[in-house]
This record gives C-alpha cells, structure tokens and sequence, in this order.
C-alpha cells in the first residue's frame, strides 16, 4: 500500500469514526467520500469493507463503557451486577428487530436503496424530524433520566425505530436516539443506549460481510482493513467523548441543520457531476 493510499484509508477511517456515533449518517458521507477518493480494491472489498471498518469504531464504546458494561467487575456489588445483567439483557432485546430483518433484508436494502438520492432524502427527512423534536421537547420532560429506568419495552420500541437505519442515510444512532425520545428517554440515555446497541448488531453485521467475502486476503486488504479499523477506533474514542459531553448541555437541532445542509449538498453534487 503506498503512501496515497494510506491517506485515503486513515481520511476513511477518520469519516467513519466522526459519522458511526454523531446522528448525521455515515452512510451519507461515505457515499460521497468513495466517489471523491475511490480506493485501489475490488468491489467486493469495498462493500465489506464498509461495514467491517465499523469493528473499530465498536471497540471504542467496549472501551469507553466498559466498567459500566461488565457485569464481572469487582468493583460492582450484587445489586449493580444484576443491573448490567439486566441492561445487556435489554441491549440484546432491542437488537431482535433489525437482527432479523437485517440478514434476511439487508444484501436487498443495499441493492435498492444504496444510492445518492435516497440517502439525501433521509439526510433530509430525519434533519427535520430532529429540529421538529427538538422543538416539542421544549415543552415536555422526559420520564427516562437513568438507563436503569429503561423498560424491556421501551428496548424494543427503540430496536424497531433502529430497522429504519437499513435504509441507507437514515444513520443507526440518529434512527435510535429519534425513536427514544420519541417516547420519554432523556439525551445521554438515549445515547449511551444506542451505543451499547451497536456492539452485537455491528459485530453480527462485520460477521456475516467477512463470511461472505471469505478469508483469502492480500496484504494490500489486510493493511486497509487494519488501518481503517484502527483509525476509526481512536477518533471515535474522541467523537464519543465529545457527543456526551455536548448533548448534557444542549440538543440535536445543530445535527438536524447540519443534516438537511449536507442533503441538498449530496442532490448538488451528483446533480453537477
């Protein structure tokens, strides 16, 4: 791998490291990104790639969050521990909608809808449903302050708004943390929810891309994956950090601009190429 190419695959991993995590759709910027920076690989490389570059990123929130996501810690007493037992339980509750629909769907959500104009339209379309939420919060409190609160029911009502994120653009985080304070869960807790979520339907999803792909690499393949990975990893550390910090102060309606902004500049830009 020469030098340009490295560039191009740090400049990915930097992409996927921001975008996995701020509701602003990675998809929407990877999209253009491959068109402005095509890397030197197969098709078929590329489309795994995709996905498995999200491994990095995921290890982020593993690290992040990991005192509060082991239930094994000696520092955690009886009672804390059946609470991480009960919040994994409702990690994997959530997850039940878009693992099911996702194998069976995924490969035809990609085919019909993997396309420039559809993700401006979601850029677009959840822009505004951010602002227009934004808004009705203002005069409404949310009842969910603490995950502790967080009802197996209300893991579900969030695992079938995160289906909506198989269509490209919607962005996973952006589709979850929506649809949780659509019913009554705070900022941070929507957040940190959507996070923990991530971890087995990005592990699943990376698993069934490298089974499909198989596991004859080059070391051209090998080196963009690994650096790929890694770069997401370390900005998405810095992306995490920053979101959490943001939102205790202040709400989405910046990421709804920013995402009907970047919309219209996805529809200019295939438009004018």
């Amino acid at each position: 791998m020469n030098f340009l190419e490295f560039l191009k695959v740090v400049i990915f991993g930097i992409v996927e490291g921001i975008t996995e995590w701020l509701p602003i759709s990675s998809t929407g910027h990877m999209i253009i990104l491959e068109d402005l920076l095509p890397l030197s690989v197969t098709e078929e490389f590329m489309e795994m790639f995709r996905v498995v570059i999200q491994l990095g990123a995921i290890l982020a929130v593993c690290l992040l969050f990991f005192h509060k996501l082991n239930p094994f810690s000696p520092k955690k007493n009886t009672r804390q521990k059946k609470q991480t037992w009960r919040l994994w339980g409702k990690v994997l509750v959530g997850c039940i909608p878009a693992g099911i629909l996702g194998v069976l769907f995924n490969d035809w959500f990609d085919e019909h809808f993997y396309n420039s104009y559809v993700v401006a339209a979601t850029l677009i379309i959840y822009g505004i449903l951010f602002i227009l939420l934004e808004r009705r919060n203002k005069r409404h409190y949310f009842s969910v302050e603490r995950l502790s609160q967080l009802t197996y029911q209300d893991a579900l009502i969030i695992g079938a708004f995160q289906v909506l994120s198989l269509i490209p653009g919607t962005s996973r985080s952006g589709s979850t943390i929506l649809g949780a304070m659509l019913i009554g869960i705070s900022r941070p807790v929507a957040a940190e929810f959507s996070f923990f979520m991530s971890i087995p339907v990005m592990f699943g999803a990376s698993f069934l891309k490298l089974i499909k792909f198989g596991f004859h690499y080059t070391g051209t393949e090998v080196a963009v994956l690994l650096v790929g990975m890694i770069t997401a990893f370390i900005v998405s550390v810095l992306a995490i950090r920053f979101l959490m910090g943001y939102i205790r102060k202040r709400d989405f309606t910046a990421f709804g601009i920013y995402r009907i902004v970047l919309g219209v500049l996805v529809v200019a830009y295939f438009m004018i190429k």
